[in-house]
């Protein structure tokens, strides 16, 4: 199965629940009043796309239908699949870190498939031919050791780690130093993924940053924020934590095959203006996948591209 099919499998259950009840709204309503628009919002809003994105994406359907001078609910649907795509648009230089001696943080709470993500992204840059090297910063939980170690083994990368308990800073420092030695061209950072402190957590992150500027100037530094799709509006709030915290340049959503909160991609995008780089569509190790706004809103509405056939 090809990976736009894993895609749209994956998003079965939010096309079931929020998808239909969008179809719902427009087959509803004989013609575009209030309150079309006010069960337009609703169902948005419960699709956990966020009141924030919500609202333009209304402010942005109105302006169209005005200009198109559309009477029929029916013939605007396709106007808010635009506009939802439209929340996503990003730049083409969110992969700059790719061509380039790079540093990826990856930030993000426990258990939201921070360690395992890491272990993906250096299977598939491994097997790009770029030389990896792993760093376990996350001194505080021995099993985010244990489960780098055995990604690393996979992967067949190098593991920068210190022991239990060690100050993670220590352990950043010594990767930068194995980063330059062994000319890498990439350095994946796990962190400890605390949330209780915030301030903690912010001074933490500081140092972290702190020792790759002084030691390891060169690289183009990235971070990644890890986020569970199944956590809807939850990861909204973490992500808002980790922005105050962390200079946060892209988001990796997990867990998307396993929930109806799939909009929260869309909200992400739209409310905080920091592209989704990475999403997981399942738990194998090809199932990380570099994010495209198009391919999303297509498997999301079961849409394709003039031509395209299913890559079953």
């Amino acid at each position: 199965m090809g990976f736009f099919s894993r895609l749209k499998k994956s998003l079965t259950k939010t096309r079931t629940e929020f998808v239909e009840n969008v179809s719902g709204v427009f087959a509803e309503h004989d013609k575009i009043d209030d309150d079309f628009y006010d069960d337009l919002e609703e169902v948005l809003i419960s699709g956990d796309i966020g009141v924030e994105t919500t609202e333009n994406i209304l402010e942005d359907l109105r302006s169209k239908i005005k200009a198109n001078h559309i009477k029929s609910p029916a013939d605007c649907q396709k106007l808010l699949v635009d506009s939802l795509r439209d929340q996503m648009k990003v730049d083409d230089s969110r992969y700059a870190f790719e061509k380039q001696k790079s540093v990826l943080m990856i930030i993000g709470v426990n258990g939201v498939g921070k360690t395992t993500s890491i272990g993906k992204l250096a299977c598939r840059y491994k097997k790009e031919g770029k030389k990896v090297i792993l760093a376990a910063a996350d001194t505080y939980r021995a099993a985010a050791n244990e489960q780098l170690t055995e990604w690393s083994q996979r992967a067949g990368v190098q593991l920068i780690s210190g022991s239990e308990g060690a100050d993670p800073a220590s352990v950043v420092f010594d990767a930068c130093q194995a980063a330059k030695a062994r000319n890498a061209d990439m350095l994946i950072v796990d962190t400890a993924g605390r949330l209780h402190n915030k301030k903690n957590l912010m001074k933490e992150l500081y140092k972290l940053y702190q020792v790759i500027e002084k030691e390891y100037p060169d690289a183009y530094q990235e971070t990644l924020l890890v986020l569970d799709g199944t956590t809807g509006q939850n990861a909204l709030q973490q992500a808002h934590d980790f922005f105050e915290a962390a200079n946060v340049s892209g988001i990796i959503l997990t867990k998307l095959d396993g929930t109806a909160k799939g909009g929260i991609a869309i909200a992400i995008s739209s409310e905080y203006g920091i592209p989704v780089k990475f999403i997981g569509v399942g738990e194998g190790i090809d199932d990380l996948q570099k994010f495209d706004a198009d391919e999303y809103i297509n498997a999301l509405f079961d849409l394709k591209k003039d031509g395209e056939e299913d890559d079953e």
